[in-house]
């Protein structure tokens, strides 16, 4: 099966996730800079997914690039991510709505969580269809960075009934390390098409 349907659903789906999470936004009452005060934690909520969601549109679509056949497994799984990454609009809403209270903040976190093993399990199905001399084996490698999101997520749901801001934080430094799109699937790349070239 080719992986052209998959890309081309998966992105109508982030782009219909993006366009909800924006009509979510209300305008202020007023014609004033001060009237933006009171949505201002609905737009930082709203920033934050938003870069959230570029951030799995980018890594979704150089994961794909080095992949070569689409399995039935492959396709639940990606099924799977979609669904997590789906409730991102929910969670922001609520977050930004309640100005980052302790429960909101929390459960903010779980689509992103979920999403993150969504996006692990995604992976290692691609790599089982893949092999592991695959490109996407050799770019992956330990990935130290996409288990390392995991425990941060994990400590941030209870952080945040500490205090908001420290799981907010922690949701921050997430999206910055993930923000440079993922260069090992490049590197990767460009190194089998040296040795091909070579061969």
């Amino acid at each position: 099966m080719g992986k052209s349907r998959l890309e081309a659903f998966s992105d109508s789906v982030l782009a219909i996730i993006i366009t909800i999470m924006v009509l979510e936004l209300r305008v202020p009452r007023g014609d004033d800079l001060a009237a933006l005060v009171p949505v201002i934690p609905t737009l930082l909520s709203y920033v934050l997914s938003f870069i959230y969601l570029a951030i799995y549109w980018n890594n979704h679509h150089h994961m794909l690039h080095v992949t070569h056949r689409v399995t039935g497994s492959i396709l639940w799984a990606n099924m799977h991510l979609l669904f997590w990454l789906s409730l991102i609009p929910f969670a922001t809403g609520w977050m930004g709505e309640n100005h980052f209270a302790p429960a909101t903040t929390a459960l903010y976190g779980v689509p992103l969580l979920m999403a993150a093993i969504a996006y692990w399990i995604l992976q290692r199905t691609i790599l089982n269809a893949e092999g592991e001399d695959s490109v996407l084996a050799r770019a992956v490698g330990g990935d130290l960075k996409g288990k390392g999101s995991i425990l941060l997520y994990v400590a941030a749901l209870f952080l945040a009934f500490v205090h908001p801001a420290i799981a907010g934080g922690i949701y921050v430094f997430v999206a910055l390390i993930w923000l440079v799109p993922d260069r090992r699937i490049e590197r990767a790349l460009a190194e089998h098409e040296r040795a091909r070239r070579g061969a």
